[in-house]
């Protein structure tokens, strides 16, 4: 039901607008708010005194403070106790100050201290690796300019002398660190920059860098100096990447010719040190070979001068043995041989011998000639065998 219904304003409550008294008349001043208030924290506060039908107020004109007093003593206990308790993080260190000077740094826990504005905490994370970031372009050693980006990550050392020592501890960070980059730049060539002293840069850049915060005081510890791009002006970038591909083919080149070497080498060297053992080798058995000749020269010498003639007989027919046992033919005796003939057609066949050999001649043949079968003309076979 609406509040204000139009036709029930006669016995049915009137104008029921809640922004209106019941009898029609404009909501209650602040005053009379402020008043209503009063009184009850008067009565909270246990505080005389009352009101009267017509809103006047009773009691002493003393007593009307003392809810007011108490009232604030209830709100500096508060602030009292809100501003002397302090809990500090792990990460964290406070850094007290008394009158705005700075007094004491209190490690992490539960701490108190005097109240505000008598003593201040400000909490600094010691824990936390910052970052800072820049780029600039430089002068090298050999009057080159170079396009570098760099980072560097630092944390909070020194609390006390972080927040005082110096106004702006991250702006004077950042003018020493391009300081650093730019001395060290200023004394390498950019050849070396760009190709193989980027990580000595970044080193020799963070050990300068140490050594001017140190100087500074900033309660700053660097943990890491990074080059994060290193290039030429874009003016000139072309040229310069043509000049890197071509010394990384040089490179390349001189490594596949290394490489080539490293294998070719080794069996060179292994050949030689094969034909060097071979004519080694050769070299002993020849003079083995031919001192053993001379010692069988001489074991016959001696043999020779005891019994030339038995042993010229002996040496004659192992020489006959030797020949005739490399050649194909047989030489029979058919004075002394029986009808019993052995030939040795393997052998024969293993010889080689382009001639077949001659047909085996019967005993009556033998006996109608001259009684001796000859198939080689060696005058001397017959008589070896009659001297023995």
């Amino acid at each position: 039901m609406p509040w204000n219904e139009p036709g029930r304003g006669s016995g049915g409550g009137g104008d029921r607008d809640p922004w209106k008294g019941g009898n029609g008349q404009q909501p209650p001043d602040l005053d009379e708010v402020f008043a209503n208030v009063q009184r009850r924290l008067k009565k909270i506060m246990g505080g005389g005194g009352g009101d009267d039908g017509g809103g006047r107020k009773g009691g002493s004109g003393g007593g009307s403070f003392a809810p007011i007093i108490g009232l604030v003593v209830l709100l500096a206990v508060i602030w009292i106790a809100w501003s002397s308790v302090h809990i500090i993080d792990e990460s964290e260190r406070g850094v007290v100050l008394r009158f705005g000077d700075y007094h004491r740094t209190v490690n992490p826990g539960l701490k108190f201290t005097m109240p505000q504005p008598v003593e201040v905490v400000q909490k600094v994370n010691v824990s936390r690796v910052r970052s800072l970031e820049n780029s600039s372009r430089m002068l090298t050693g050999d009057e080159n300019l170079i396009d570098l980006a760099y980072a560097v990550q630092y944390r909070v050392l020194t609390p006390e002398d972080f927040l005082f020592n110096v106004s702006e501890p991250e702006v004077s960070l950042s003018h020493a660190a391009d300081s650093a980059i730019r001395e060290i730049v200023g004394t390498n060539n950019m050849d070396f920059i760009l190709e193989i002293g980027r990580g000595q840069i970044a080193l020799d850049t963070q050990a300068l860098l140490e050594e001017i915060i140190a100087r500074y005081d900033v309660g700053i510890e660097i943990t890491s100096f990074n080059l994060q791009e290193v290039r030429p002006p874009a003016q000139v970038r072309q040229a310069f990447d043509d000049v890197v591909r071509a010394r990384e083919d040089q490179i390349r080149f001189a490594n596949e010719a290394q490489a080539y070497a490293n294998q070719v080498v080794p069996e060179a060297r292994g050949r030689a040190a094969r034909i060097l053992e071979e004519a080694e080798g050769y070299r002993d058995a020849k003079i083995a070979e031919a001192t053993g000749e001379s010692d069988r020269f001489l074991a016959l010498l001696t043999e020779y001068e005891a019994a030339p003639e038995v042993t010229r007989e002996r040496l004659y027919i192992e020489t006959l043995e030797t020949v005739f046992g490399r050649s194909a033919k047989i030489l029979m005796d058919a004075s002394s041989s029986n009808n019993m003939l052995y030939l040795p057609i393997d052998r024969l066949g293993q010889g080689g011998s382009p001639l077949a050999p001659p047909p085996p001649m019967s005993l009556q043949d033998d006996q109608r000639g001259s009684g001796t079968t000859q198939t080689q003309n060696d005058p001397r076979s017959r008589t070896s065998r009659e001297d023995r």
